[in-house]
């Protein structure tokens, strides 16, 4: 296949996004763990580790660094929905996948988004809120609303069943070109990352189908509560030690993607015209 400027330029801004979502759960998983040894104070979500971050040295560059990094994943994710760039096929497995690349797309934007306003200094003062209760609590005020969330939260467990299939059985490494000697090892920190943010998904999903039940968004919590959770058991600082090392290891399998996954990037011109037609068909 040959290669355009266009083609390198997606490529480039996709590597940018793994890296930066690496980074971001990096973050996350750092700071869960020194608060599973009582360091640090809570552990927290994604914004929290942004916002982790931009209290750091030079936290202003690397926060908007990591603002165009998720923009780029984002992009990335809606072009692998909407063209299948990583020829997964039309069976119902890829359509899954495909599908999930997209929601993943609105995901990151709205994460990119936040973290570009933390670097222009918009929403700073704000402690910020448990985004999967705040869209909770808008979804229950819909019409069929408790149905609603009960959907949102039968996909976010279908998503930690996915995550935990993939840590026990999946090839983590089948779309990486991996250097001689490293697939045992990266693939190792890629099943220990996957598996931990299958438990969470699970948790989560859970967390959102009480609240579908009770009709009470304050049943509902996003990675926070349920690294929360986790701590209230008993042994709970294992448990949530475990689960935090393995969102480490779960961006620094990202950081390992953003160097040496394969990505076999369209066109620009031809994506945009799948976005367009995708959009189109929405309607």
């Amino acid at each position: 296949m040959a290669w355009s400027r266009n083609d390198n330029a997606l490529e480039h801004f996709a590597r940018f996004g793994y890296g930066a979502r690496g980074v971001v759960y990096c973050v996350v998983g750092a700071l869960a763990v020194l608060a599973a040894f009582g360091q640090g104070g809570s552990a927290g979500d994604s914004k929290s580790a942004i916002r982790a971050v931009l209290g750091g040295p030079f936290g202003v560059v690397i926060v908007g660094l990591i603002a165009l990094g998720l923009a780029g994943f984002a992009l990335w994710r809606l072009v692998e929905g909407a063209t299948d760039a990583d020829r997964r096929g039309r069976s119902p497995k890829a359509l899954a996948v495909r599908g999930a690349h997209l929601i993943s797309a609105v995901i990151y934007a709205g994460l990119a988004l936040t973290a570009g306003q933390l670097a222009f200094g918009i929403g700073r003062a704000s402690a910020g809120g448990d985004g999967v209760r705040d869209w909770t609590k808008w979804l229950l005020a819909q019409p069929l609303g408790p149905w609603l969330v009960g959907i949102v939260g039968l996909g976010i467990v279908g998503a930690g069943i996915g995550y935990a299939a993939k840590a026990w059985k999946g090839n983590v490494t089948e779309r990486l070109s991996l250097p001689s000697g490293s697939e045992t090892w990266a693939a190792r920190l890629g099943r220990f990352g996957y598996a931990a943010r299958g438990l969470v998904f699970l948790m989560i999903g859970g967390f959102v189908l009480t609240a579908a039940w009770t009709q009470a968004s304050s049943d509902a919590t996003g990675l926070s509560g349920a690294f929360s959770a986790l701590r209230a058991q008993p042994y709970g600082w294992v448990l949530l030690a475990i689960v935090a090392a393995g969102h480490f290891a779960f961006g620094a399998f990202g950081l390992i993607q953003a160097r040496y996954r394969h990505i076999d990037a369209p066109d620009l011109g031809d994506a945009d015209g799948a976005v367009a037609k995708a959009v189109r068909a929405a309607r």
